[in-house]
C-alpha cells in the first residue's frame, strides 16, 4: 500500500470501508475504480491482497478475487508474482483523467446533480462545524494546505478533506471521505481546468477567512457555492462529452464556462 498525505490516507479508508450486505463483486470492483479516479491509488501502487481486501470490505474472498479478475480485464491492475508480487494499479497510458472522463459520460445528469445535493449536505454542514470548533492552529494548517508548492489542483480537496475532519464529528467526517471518493473524482476532473480551479481556489481562502472568523453561516454558504460551481461544470463537461464520439477530440475543446455563472 502507498504511503501518503493525512488526506490520501483519508480516502484510502474510504475505498477499503466495509461494503454492507451488498458486497457483490461489481461493487468491489467500482469501489477500487472510484479509488482510482479520485487518486487515493496511482499508477504503481500495490493492493491489499485478496483476504486483507475481503476483510476490509467485509466481503468473502472469491468475491474480492473476482473484482481484482474484473479490474485486470479492464487493464487497471496486473498481478505480479514472486517475492515482490502482488496486485498492482497499472492506468491506460498513465491517464486518469481519461478514466475519469469515461465516469462522468456514462452517468446521467439526474444522477450527477443528487450526488452534488448530498456531497453539498455533508460538506456544508462539515463546514459550519468546523467554523465553531476550529482554533487558530486549525485555520494555519488549512490555509497551508492552499499555498503549499506541489500540491497542483488537489489543493482545494485536500483543503476540503481537512475541513471535515476539523468538524470533530467522526460520523460526518467519515460520511463527507466516503462521498469525496465519489464526487471528488469527479471534481479533481474540473480542477484540471486551470481558471476554475483558481477561481475554487480563491473562494476556498473565502472559506479559510471565514473559518477564523467562527462564521458559521458563512462558512456553510461558501461551501455550497463551490458545490454549485462545481456541479455546472461538471454538467457543462457532460453535455460536450455526450455530444463527442471521440474523447480525444473532447479533451482538445474548452468547456463553456457556466460555472462563472453558478
Amino acid at each position: 500500500m502507498p504511503q501518503n498525505s493525512a488526506p490520501q490516507k483519508r480516502l484510502l479508508t474510504a475505498v477499503f470501508a466495509p461494503l454492507g450486505d451488498a458486497g457483490k463483486a461489481s461493487r468491489v470492483e467500482e469501489r477500487i475504480i472510484q479509488g482510482i479516479s479520485a487518486g487515493a491509488l496511482l499508477d504503481g501502487d500495490r493492493l491489499p491482497t485478496e483476504m486483507e481486501m475481503a476483510a476490509s470490505m467485509g466481503v468473502a474472498t472469491v468475491t474480492a478475487r473476482e473484482a481484482l479478475a474484473g479490474l485486470r480485464t479492464r487493464g487497471l491492475v496486473e498481478t505480479r508474482r514472486g517475492r515482490d508480487g502482488g496486485t498492482f494499479v497499472t492506468l491506460p497510458s498513465g491517464d486518469r483523467m481519461e478514466l475519469v472522463r469515461r465516469r462522468l459520460a456514462a452517468m446521467s445528469r439526474v444522477e450527477l446533480r443528487d450526488l452534488a445535493i448530498h456531497y453539498a449536505a455533508i460538506a456544508a454542514t462539515a463546514a459550519e462545524l468546523a467554523a465553531d470548533a476550529a482554533d487558530t492552529e486549525d485555520v494555519e494548517a488549512l490555509a497551508h494546505l492552499l499555498e503549499a508548492p506541489g500540491r497542483g489542483n488537489r489543493a482545494v480537496g485536500d483543503f476540503l478533506l481537512e475541513l471535515a475532519a476539523l468538524s470533530q464529528s467522526a460520523r460526518l467526517t467519515r460520511e463527507y471521505v466516503r462521498l469525496h471518493t465519489d464526487y471528488g473524482s469527479l471534481l479533481g476532473l474540473a480542477h484540471a481546468d486551470a481558471a476554475y480551479d483558481a477561481a475554487m481556489v480563491s473562494l476556498c481562502r473565502r472559506i479559510c477567512a471565514a473559518v477564523a472568523d467562527a462564521d458559521a453561516s458563512a462558512s456553510r454558504a461558501l461551501v455550497r457555492e463551490y458545490v454549485q460551481a462545481s456541479v455546472a461544470w461538471l454538467i457543462d463537461e457532460h453535455t460536450r462529452l455526450s455530444t463527442s464520439a471521440d474523447l480525444t477530440t473532447a479533451e482538445k475543446s474548452p468547456p463553456a464556462p457556466a460555472w462563472r455563472k453558478a
